[in-house]
């Protein structure tokens, strides 16, 4: 028999946050707001995604512009909510945890879905986890393939790191020391004139490309830099290069140095599975080399299916379930945002 979601009125749970009986199907509602993508999530502690609907702020020049994209998260939540409830066929007072990302990510774009979620907690009653973005991304990954102890390279428009998990954490292995991956594509994107998002915009036109322009290769035992790669290949562009051969040697390039520092990872820890997640993981000439090597090392490649590789809610409120299960909340009083919480300081105890 269901007794609610806690032995006690949820007040009390603020101050004592274990004391959670599971009712006999809990439901959680996840808001993703970490930068341009203002998603919510409905999933079911049996894995199931009964709604994942997002709204995403475009630029009208330039990059994202942090303090817009919040006051557009603001403007559609209400709508997207409504939308996510009627997609999930279930009514609010059926959710049984509240959770948002707290962090990495831009800082007004996160207090708008923190400020959100804290007003759910309070008008429902109910409890509220706060989500680290980049264990989303990993778990989301883990629930979706299948796989169970991968190493992982994630890679997207703010993150490019190489992880695994090890006593009770996910460790960095490598990662960038100055931008992400996704960032270089972007940037350099915006620059040729490429259509926005530029990512996408990038892989296009590298399939036209077949000349290989000399760029900077940096990688520093497992970690990686992109920004001089940007900067050379902003300076062939200003010779009168191709745009396709510079598409094409951007990607090698970059694509190559992170098939090289996954590689280290894997061999490191004597680990066979790799998982993929991440925006940049939708590419298929990134996802065509990982897959090689991996299979040259007798292992398995994973690849989150797109619509949960890129910022969704749906990874923030598959995380917050399996926070709620093991009682790990997040009092109000320390629902504070986090712009620059590391993967690596996020315990993780559902594993």
């Amino acid at each position: 028999m269901s007794v609610g979601i806690a032995v006690t009125p949820y007040k009390s749970l603020r101050r004592v946050p274990n004391l959670i009986v599971m009712p006999d199907r809990a439901l959680c509602l996840g808001i993703e707001s970490t930068a341009d993508e203002l998603g919510v999530g409905i999933v079911s502690d049996d894995g199931k995604v009964l709604a994942n609907v997002s709204d995403g702020y475009v630029p009208t020049e330039g990059g994202i512009h942090p303090r817009e994209a919040a006051r557009h998260h603001a403007r559609v939540v209400e709508v997207v909510l409504r939308d996510a409830f009627k997609r999930a066929k279930t009514k609010p007072r059926d959710i049984s945890v509240i959770t948002f990302s707290q962090g990495p990510g831009l800082g007004p774009c996160l207090r708008t879905g923190a400020t959100v979620a804290r007003a759910l907690s309070v008008y429902l009653d109910r409890p509220l986890a706060g989500v680290n973005h980049c264990v989303a991304h990993i778990e989301i990954g883990r629930l979706l393939t299948g796989c169970d102890d991968p190493i992982t390279l994630y890679v997207s428009g703010g993150n490019t790191i190489v992880s695994g998990f090890e006593d009770g954490r996910y460790r960095v292995f490598g990662e960038t020391l100055d931008i992400a991956v996704g960032n270089c594509l972007d940037v350099f994107a915006r620059t040729a004139g490429l259509p926005y998002p530029g990512g996408p915009a990038v892989e296009k036109a590298a399939r036209r490309g077949s000349k290989l322009i000399s760029l900077p290769y940096v990688v520093k035992g497992t970690d990686l830099s992109f920004s001089g790669l940007l900067t050379a290949a902003n300076e062939a562009m200003r010779r009168g290069q191709r745009i396709e051969d510079i598409c094409f040697s951007l990607q090698e390039t970059a694509f190559s140095m992170l098939t090289e520092v996954t590689e280290r990872a894997l061999a490191h820890t004597d680990n066979s599975d790799l998982l993929l997640t991440g925006g940049v993981a939708a590419n298929k000439r990134l996802q065509a080399m990982l897959r090689k090597m991996t299979e040259e090392r007798g292992g398995r490649l994973h690849v989150v299916p797109r619509e949960y590789a890129l910022d969704n809610g749906a990874m923030i409120a598959w995380v917050g379930l399996l926070r709620y299960k093991c009682g790990a909340l997040t009092l109000i009083e320390k629902s504070t945002v986090k712009s620059r919480w590391r993967l690596d300081e996020v315990d993780v105890p559902w594993r």
